[in-house]
């Protein structure tokens, strides 16, 4: 069942990122279906912590920035958006440097003023590195 209201591109998302900290932290907008979005990042120099394995604050960015949009394309009243209000992120295994991690966006609750996703964050062997449960408030602009 599709869940979006609004219409999008990838290529729309990632140009919407540009010149934030989405993009610095190098995050694209890579894959859609009816029921979820997807996003990669690289683990580089822009990600890492000082033992060059992922930091956990960046995997943290990557959920809140794939659940947030998410949840924007899922509002159709205008003067709305979403904005959020709890992440919780277990880390289960490190992602090393020069590897790319993706995050899968899925709906666990879509109300008319909350809603609340599952994002599973694995690497380039399909290992999942950190699974994040995102809280987001639909609320006036």
């Amino acid at each position: 069942m599709k869940i979006w209201k609004n219409d999008f591109t990838l290529e729309a998302l990632n140009t919407t990122s540009e010149n934030t900290m989405v993009s610095h932290v190098g995050i694209e907008f890579s894959d859609s279906g009816d029921d979820y979005l997807c996003a990669t990042m690289p683990v580089n120099a822009h990600t890492v912590q000082p033992f060059r394995i992922l930091h956990g604050g960046a995997s943290v960015v990557l959920a809140e920035t794939v659940g947030s949009v998410a949840s924007t394309l899922c509002i159709q009243e205008s003067g709305k958006t979403a904005v959020g209000v709890t992440i919780n992120a277990s880390h289960l295994r490190p992602a090393r440097e020069g590897s790319i991690v993706t995050a899968t966006c899925t709906p666990i609750k879509i109300g008319r003023t909350t809603h609340v996703w599952d994002i599973k964050i694995k690497d380039e062997k399909d290992r999942m590195t950190c699974i994040c449960r995102l809280t987001m408030a639909v609320v006036e602009i």
